[in-house]
């Protein structure tokens, strides 16, 4: 039996022999019994109330603690104040650390309650949004950043895509804002501002020296083209003049093509993404690519395709044509002659849905990451072989951004490979529907 169980039993034995004793000196048996029990209950009532005061209070409980039952229970509560005092101890040192990281980060942030108002903002959100803690505490942030792009983000809810402003107490810098979700329930939001000016300047300075630089080139290899051309046209140029003169018009031609790609690279980033949106006819204008590519294979693949008559998309006509012209065509020049190709135009749960699938080489999953980089080449000799500049897959994913549709790539090797545009259901359009507006 444990000591404190113990002591309790004795305890109470003691008091009950007291109370048949008491008889013997002539007390009447039922006070007799309750004197010699009062010391008992008087014990746990003190005990009791001594514990419940400091409970209340808030008191360290430390030794030396009661004997019997009443001491295991003064212990534990012991025992539990102390390893509480070690948690909120370990919880505060945690809260400053946080809240010196918070301080210390370099990028704007900014806490919002469920009604989008500001709870709560770091040191630099005051340099980078004009967010000052405590000052605006309880506004909307929208109030201080009068941005459309910002309000639709925050309404929209939408955590994986980021948005560009410059602020109106600064135009000179240019933010990236993204928005996620936050505290209990993700009710609350987090604003993520980060300082992009010197490589949205950079960006802005290679896209104007591509542009130019592509532009300047263009002038000059026409000259070359059309002397080169009417060169291997004469018959007084001498047969062992020709062989180089082929080359001399084939590099010509394929740099020709690297600079028209990189005039298209340039053209999608410098203008308005809503710029000439209307519907598209992607039924026809697949079956015009598909016809083009049938040329260009000469029978060398078997090209299968499954398109929906009747669906429709909203967007640019040019570029739509390019991003998907690029993906068949891409297919047909890098898979080995004899391999099958299925391009697909279909309506999912998600909306329109493009795809390119192929039964080729394939290759390793480490590669799908830069697929859309420019100029990167998996295997740089075939793509020259087979004409490749490097820069179709960069058309592509500029060209879905812009229609916030995004690129999905699968492939292993050995087995293939799938590309897939998929764009937002609001894009897709009936056929029906077009004819009835």
């Amino acid at each position: 039996m444990p000591e404190s169980l113990l002591f309790e039993v004795l305890f109470l034995l003691v008091s009950l022999a007291v109370a048949l004793l008491l008889p013997w000196l002539g007390l009447d048996p039922a006070p007799a019994v309750l004197l010699a029990i009062l010391p008992y209950l008087g014990r746990n009532l003190y005990y009791l109330g001594r514990l419940t005061l400091l409970i209340r209070r808030r008191h360290r409980m430390a030794p030396p603690f009661p004997r019997g039952l009443w001491g295991i229970i003064y212990r534990s509560v012991a025992q539990h104040q102390q390893s509480g005092r070690k948690r909120r101890k370990r919880q505060v040192r945690f809260i400053r650390r946080f809240h010196e990281a918070a301080i210390s980060v370099p990028d704007a942030l900014v806490i919002l309650d469920r009604y989008q108002r500001i709870e709560w903002a770091n040191p630099m959100a005051a340099e980078l949004m004009d967010v000052h803690w405590l000052r605006d505490e309880g506004r909307y942030l929208t109030e201080l950043l009068r941005h459309d792009p910002l309000r639709e983000l925050l309404v929209a809810d939408e955590y994986l895509r980021s948005i560009e402003l410059a602020p109106e107490h600064n135009r000179a810098i240019t933010l990236s804002v993204r928005i996620m979700p936050f505290g209990e329930r993700k009710r609350q939001r987090l604003v993520v501002g980060r300082d992009i000016t010197k490589v949205f300047h950079l960006n802005l300075i290679r896209r104007d020296f591509v542009g130019n630089a592509s532009h300047e080139l263009r002038t000059p290899l026409t000259v070359i083209s059309g002397f080169l051309e009417n060169l291997l046209d004469s018959p007084l140029t001498p047969e062992h003049h020709r062989r180089p003169l082929q080359l001399m018009s084939s590099q010509a031609e394929r740099m020709r093509s690297i600079v028209e790609d990189l005039l298209t690279l340039s053209r999608l980033e410098m203008e308005d993404a809503t710029a000439r949106s209307e519907p598209v006819d992607v039924p026809d204008m697949l079956r015009l690519i598909l016809d083009e590519a049938r040329l260009l294979d000469a029978g060398e693949h078997e090209l299968t395709a499954d398109i929906d008559p009747d669906l429709l998309l909203t967007g640019n006509r040019l570029e739509l044509r390019s991003a998907l012209s690029n993906l068949v065509f891409n297919a047909v020049q890098h898979t080995p002659s004899g391999s099958r190709i299925w391009i697909t135009w279909r309506e999912d749960a998600d909306g329109p849905r493009f795809a390119v699938k192929d039964d080729g080489e394939g290759f390793a999953r480490e590669h799908i990451p830069r697929l859309t980089e420019r100029f990167y080449r998996i295997d740089k000799a075939r793509s020259r072989t087979s004409g490749g500049t490097g820069l179709g897959l960069a058309i592509v994913k500029h060209v879905l951004n812009r229609h916030d549709a995004r690129l999905t790539i699968e492939s292993e090797p050995g087995q293939g490979s799938i590309f897939t545009c998929r764009f937002p259901a609001s894009t897709g359009l009936e056929r029906s529907e077009l004819q009835q507006s």
